[in-house]
C-alpha cells in the first residue's frame, strides 16, 4: 500500500510565503448545547461556528479550492468534534479507494485533521476518514523529518479510541469526527489548552489537496503534515483526564514445527496446542502521565516482515510492527542518522534471526510535565531455547530484563531540545549491557538545525579501558527546507567496542563524514512539474585504527514530481571500497574477496500516479559492482479493484556476475498481497512471499473482525514452506513451521 501522505508535493504560486506558525492563536468555540453525532453537522451549535478558511496546497499552492469545504471545530467537556461538509458540484466524483483500517491512498477522497496536542511543534496525531467512514490514525514525530529517504514521516500502526460517521448526498459528503479528550495528551495552563491544528482534504479527480492553515510546500513532500507549521488554537475549560482501560485477551490454536531429531538423521514433527491468556492495562497516573502494564504479552496478529536481500556491508533494518512498542514511540527516539538508534524495540521479544521470545510482561510510563518529556520502559523476557545441529535443545538466550529511561526538555526556542537516555539489558546469568546518551537538537535560525549526540556502552566481558572504543558520537548541521538551497554536513564515529544492547547500529568501528547539497524549484501553475531538485551526496567512511579508507561514495542525482503525480529519482554513484575481510552476500552463497575496488553504478526510481486504480513503483540499481557487475530491479504494482478488493505484488530480482572469477548468482523475492474488505469492520488479508536466497515460501493469512477500537477478533494462519528439500542432509521437511491461531481482545473502559 502506498500512502498519499508520503508522495504529494506541490508547486508554489507565490501568494503565500509566511509560515503558518506566525499566525495568531485562534480560539475554538465550546458547544453551549448538545450536538447529534450523526455525520451531518447541521445543528445550530455547528452553524454558530465560523468555517475554517481552506487554501489549495496542490496542485497550485495559494489558489482558491476547486470545491467548497465547510470545516468546523468544536468541543464539549468530553470530546473534540470535527464537522465538515465536503461539497462537490458533481457528486458522482465522490470515491473511496478502500475500506481497510488505516488505509489512506491517493485513489479516494479523504478528510481529516492533525493535532499537535502538546503544541511542541514536533509531534502530531492524525485522524482521517473517507466517504465510507474508514478510520485512519497515525502518529507524527520529528516534525515529519525522516532520517532515511525511503522511510515514512508517520507511524500508521498507532491507534487510539475515536469515532467517525459519514454521509453521502446529492451535493457531496459530510462527516463528524469525535475524539475523546481521554485519547489525547495535553497540558492545561491557567485554564487554557493550546494545540496545533492542521485540516486537510484530498480530491483525487483534481489531484488536489486543500489545507487549513495555508502551509507552503517549502519543506518537500511532508510539508502539509509538519506540526511546526500548524495553526495554534486555544481551548478553555478542558481538563486532562485519567483514563483506565483494561484489555484482556485470549489466544488459542495449534502450532506445528519440524525440528532435527537428536540423532541428526531426520526431522520430527511436534504439535503444540496453545492456550494463552494475557492482560494489558492503561492507567492515567496524573494529568499528563500514562502507565501501560502488560502481562504475558503476545503479538500473534502482527503481519510478517517483508523479505529483504542485503547487498551492502551494512546490517539489515526491520521496522517495528507491534502495537505496544509503537505507542508513544517518539519519546524513546534517539537517532544517530539513518536507522542507527540507541533504542530499537525489536531487540525485545525477538531474536536477531526473528525468532519470537516469550515476553512475561512489563510496564511503560510516558508523559509530559511543563517543558519536560519523560519515558520509562521495563520488560522481562523468557529464555530462548533452540535445537542445535545435533538436534539437542539448548539455551541460546537467557531470561533478560530490558530497561529504558528517557528525558527531553525544550530549550532556547520551541524547536530546540536537549535530552538524555539510559538503557539496560541484564540477563539472569549475570551478563549485562548498559548504555547512556545525551543529545540536543537546536534550531539556530530559519530552517537551519544542529543535531548533537553522544553515547557510551558498557558490557560483560569487555574491558572499559578506552573512552573512544566504547563511544558513539554524531554531529550534523542541516537546512531542512526543500525549496531553494538545502544542505547537510555531518560527522559520525562509532568505537570498536560500542554496542548498544537494545539499540541498532548499521555498522561499528568507523568514522564518517556525510554531506549533501541540493537546490529545489517549485515551478508555477503553467509548468508540468510540481517540484524538482538536483542534488549531490557525499559519504566518506574510514577505519578508526589507522584512519585508512573504508568506503567513499559520491552521488549526483535529480528528484522530481509532476503535476500528474509521476514521481522519480535518477542518480549516478561513484564508489570506492576497501575490504579488510570477505564480504558475505546472499545468505553466504557469494563472497567478495578482501581488497580495493572502484566502480560507478546507476540508480533510479519511478512511481506512476497513485491517484489511479492501478499504479506501479519501479526501482533499479545497475552497473559495475566490486569486481563484477550487478543488475537489480524491484517492481511493486498495486491495483485497487474496488473499495472492497486490493491486489498488490512485489517482484525483486538481483543478478550478480563476476566474470574473472567465473561466478554468477541470482536471487529473487516474489510476493503477493490480497486484501478483501466486506466493510470497515470485517477484512481478510493474505501475504505470501518467496525468497530464493533461503529457498522458502512464507505465508501469512489473517481474518479480522474489528467492530470498534479495542475490540478485535483475529484468525491467523502462518506457514514457512521449504522449496528445495534436498539442499541439506538429512532431507528437509516440507514445512518448518505452521500455525493456526485465534486471538480475541476486548477493552473495558473503567
Amino acid at each position: 500500500m502506498l500512502l498519499l501522505i508520503f508522495l504529494t508535493s506541490a508547486p508554489l504560486s507565490g501568494q503565500y510565503e509566511a509560515s503558518a506558525n506566525l499566525k495568531e492563536a485562534v480560539t475554538i468555540r465550546k458547544f453551549d448545547q448538545p450536538v447529534a453525532f450523526d455525520g451531518i453537522p447541521d445543528e445550530k451549535a455547528w452553524e454558530e461556528i465560523t468555517p475554517l478558511n481552506m487554501v489549495m496546497h496542490s496542485p497550485v499552492f495559494g489558489k482558491d479550492p476547486t470545491e467548497i469545504t465547510e470545516a468546523r471545530i468544536g468541543y464539549d467537556d468530553k470530546y473534540l468534534y470535527v464537522g465538515a461538509r465536503l461539497l462537490y458540484r458533481d457528486a458522482t466524483l465522490i470515491s473511496s479507494a478502500s475500506l481497510k483500517r488505516d488505509y489512506m491512498g491517493m485513489g479516494g477522497d479523504w478528510f481529516g485533521i492533525i493535532l499537535d496536542t502538546y503544541n511542541d511543534k514536533e509531534n502530531g496525531l492524525a485522524f482521517f476518514t473517507s466517504p465510507d467512514g474508514l478510520r485512519f490514525d497515525a502518529a507524527i514525530q520529528r516534525d515529519a523529518v525522516v532520517p532515511m529517504p525511503d522511510q515514512m514521516p508517520m507511524n500508521i500502526s498507532w491507534n487510539t479510541f475515536w469515532d467517525v460517521i459519514t454521509r453521502k448526498g446529492a451535493d457531496g459528503w459530510s462527516t463528524e469526527i469525535r475524539i475523546p479528550f481521554s485519547s489525547l495528551r495535553f497540558q492545561d495552563k491557567n485554564g487554557e489548552v493550546r494545540m496545533g491544528l492542521i485540516v486537510q482534504r484530498w480530491m483525487p479527480d483534481w489531484n488536489e489537496m486543500d489545507l487549513f492553515p495555508a502551509i507552503p510546500p517549502n519543506w518537500g513532500q511532508s510539508s502539509f503534515m509538519k506540526p511546526s507549521q500548524a495553526q495554534e488554537v486555544i481551548l478553555s475549560g478542558v481538563k486532562p483526564s485519567k483514563p483506565v482501560y483494561l484489555v484482556p485477551y485470549v489466544l488459542t490454536g495449534l502450532e506445528s514445527t519440524n525440528e532435527l531429531n537428536s540423532t541428526g538423521s531426520g526431522y520430527d514433527r511436534t504439535d503444540n496446542p496453545k492456550f494463552e491468556p494475557g492482560l494489558d492495562l492503561k492507567y492515567g497516573l496524573a494529568n499528563n502521565m500514562i502507565m501501560d502494564v502488560t502481562v504475558n504479552t503476545d503479538f500473534a496478529q502482527v503481519e510478517m516482515d517483508d523479505q529483504q536481500v542485503n547487498l551492502t556491508r551494512f546490517s539489515l533494518y526491520m521496522p517495528e510492527k507491534r502495537m505496544f512498542f509503537l505507542e508513544q514511540a517518539s519519546i524513546f527516539d534517539f537517532s544517530f542518522g539513518g536507522n542507527s538508534n540507541l533504542f530499537y524495540s525489536r531487540r525485545i521479544g525477538l531474536s536477531d534471526d526473528g525468532d519470537p521470545i516469550r515476553i512475561y510482561g512489563g510496564a511503560r510510563m510516558t508523559g509530559k510535565v511543563k517543558k519536560w518529556e519523560m519515558g520509562f520502559l521495563d520488560m522481562q523476557t523468557g529464555p530462548l531455547n533452540l535445537k542445535n545441529s545435533s538436534g539437542v535443545e539448548e539455551e541460546v538466550l537467557p531470561s533478560e530484563n530490558f530497561g529504558v529511561l528517557r528525558f527531553r526538555r525544550q530549550v532556547i526556542n520551541e524547536n530546540s531540545f536537549i535530552g538524555s537516555m539510559f538503557t539496560s539489558r541484564i540477563g539472569v546469568n549475570g551478563n549485562y549491557n548498559l548504555t547512556y546518551g545525551v543529545d540536543g537538537i537546536f534550531r539556530i535560525f530559519g530552517d537551519d538545525y544542529i543535531d548533537l549526540k553522544w553515547s557510551q556502552s558498557f558490557e560483560t566481558g569487555v574491558k572499559n579501558s578506552s573512552v573512544n572504543e566504547h563511544t558513539r558520537i554524531s554531529a550534523r548541521w542541516e537546512r531542512r527546507a526543500r525549496k531553494g538551497l538545502g544542505y547537510y554536513l555531518g560527522y559520525s564515529r562509532s568505537g570498536i567496542h560500542y554496542n548498544p544492547g537494545i539499540g541498532f547500529e548499521m555498522m561499528d568501528d568507523f568514522s564518517s563524514i556525510r554531506a549533501s547539497l541540493r537546490y529545489g524549484w517549485i515551478p508555477g501553475e503553467e509548468k508540468k512539474l510540481y517540484s524538482h531538485s538536483p542534488e549531490i551526496r557525499y559519504m566518506l567512511m574510514n577505519f578508526i585504527d589507522d584512519g585508512s579508507l573504508m568506503s567513499l561514495n559520491l552521488e549526483p542525482g535529480w528528484n522530481f514530481t509532476s503535476k500528474s503525480q509521476w514521481e522519480g529519482h535518477f542518480g549516478v554513484a561513484y564508489n570506492k571500497e576497501h575490504l579488510r575481510d570477505s564480504l558475505e552476500l546472499l545468505e553466504d552463497e557469494l563472497y567478495i574477496n578482501p581488497g580495493d575496488y572502484e566502480f560507478i553504478n546507476f540508480t533510479g526510481r519511478i512511481m506512476t500516479p497513485a491517484s489511479k486504480p492501478f499504479y506501479l513503483m519501479i526501482m533499479n540499481h545497475t552497473g559495475p559492482f566490486f569486481d563484477g557487475s550487478r543488475f537489480s530491479i524491484r517492481l511493486e504494482p498495486t491495483w485497487n479493484v474496488s473499495k472492497h478488493l486490493e491486489l498488490g505484488a512485489v517482484a525483486s530480482f538481483n543478478w550478480l556476475e563476476f566474470k574473472e572469477r567465473n561466478l554468477s548468482e541470482t536471487s529473487q523475492i516474489l510476493g503477493g498481497k490480497i486484501v478483501f474488505m466486506l466493510n470497515t469492520a470485517i477484512s481478510f488479508s493474505s501475504y505470501i512471499q518467496y525468497n530464493t536466497s533461503v529457498n522458502e515460501v512464507m505465508s501469512n493469512l489473517r481474518f479480522r473482525y474489528n467492530p470498534r477500537e479495542g475490540n478485535d477478533l483475529y484468525i491467523v494462519f502462518n506457514e514457512g514452506r521449504n522449496t528445495y528439500l534436498d539442499r541439506e542432509i538429512p532431507r528437509l521437511p516440507v514445512y518448518s513451521v505452521r500455525s493456526l491461531l485465534l486471538k480475541y481482545t476486548y477493552t473495558f473502559s473503567l
